[in-house]
């Protein structure tokens, strides 16, 4: 008969796999940024918040804090280097008062966390006391990664668009949360359950929008696709400069690329 601690070991296995694709889900996203050197409309929240959420997460598994926790150790702390990269990414590419947001914020996470992991190991002598700090604070930050998109979720309802709504990071979100609350449900552990029962609900919310929106979406962009067509055809004509492959019919130039 296997044990229900190995039934749990499995499962956080399989939730460490999870995360990691959500972890790596934005890089499509950060592709892009790289590709055109400009951050556009894609908020930072997400990712700051996400980085914060992995670092109280690495605190709260550290045997010091909550014993025999070593799979939220390892994918937490995997989750901390590469949202550095986005952020890192991100910084290079924003300007202005959006850059020195993320500036602070980043600062501002990790003198928290310095002086939580500080107060804690100092002020609170048991285990059992120091996981339930940690825990708590887990919770209302796990909870603010899966409704930092809820931003995003705003903005897509005002613009009828999902452009920059990644469907991967919302797929991601969704699989993830249902692995770890498996895994906190097993074992039961309030502080796992909570932040990631909500993020499933969080995703789903996500993925209907992503559904209600997607055919205006298409529209949104086919119909920016044509006015840059429009933009650039006049230019041509402005220019004098008709390309070969351009047919003109009293007096009107039409340009055959897309």
């Amino acid at each position: 008969m296997v044990s229900s601690d190995t039934i749990r070991t499995a499962i956080g296995i399989i939730g460490n796999g999870t995360a990691l694709v959500l972890f790596l889900s934005p890089v499509p996203t950060f592709w892009r940024i790289w590709k055109k050197k400009s951050v556009e409309q894609y908020s930072p929240i997400p990712y700051v918040a996400t980085l914060l959420n992995c670092l109280m997460w690495v605190l709260y598994g550290l045997p010091v804090v909550h014993p025999n926790s070593m799979l939220v150790i390892t994918i937490n702390g995997t989750g901390t280097a590469i949202e550095l990269t986005y952020i890192t990414l991100f910084l290079l590419y924003s300007a202005g008062p959006t850059r020195r947001k993320v500036l602070l914020l980043l600062a501002g996470e990790v003198l928290f966390v310095g002086a939580v992991a500080a107060l804690v190991l100092n002020l609170a002598h048991t285990t059992n006391r120091r996981s339930m700090i940690v825990g708590l604070l887990c919770v209302l930050f796990g909870t603010g990664m899966y409704a930092a998109p809820l931003s995003v979720m705003k903005m897509v309802i005002q613009t009828k668009s999902v452009e920059y709504m990644p469907l991967f990071l919302s797929l991601a979100s969704l699989v993830n949360g249902i692995c770890w609350t498996a895994y906190a449900l097993i074992k039961f552990d309030l502080y796992i359950t909570i932040p990631n029962g909500l993020g499933v609900l969080f995703a789903v919310a996500q993925l209907v929008l992503y559904a209600i929106y997607y055919k205006s979406t298409q529209q949104i962009l086919e119909a920016r696709k044509r006015k840059g067509d429009q933009v650039a055809m006049t230019e041509v004509v402005v220019d004098g400069k008709p390309p070969a492959n351009t047919t003109t019919t009293n007096g009107a130039a039409a340009n055959g690329h897309h």
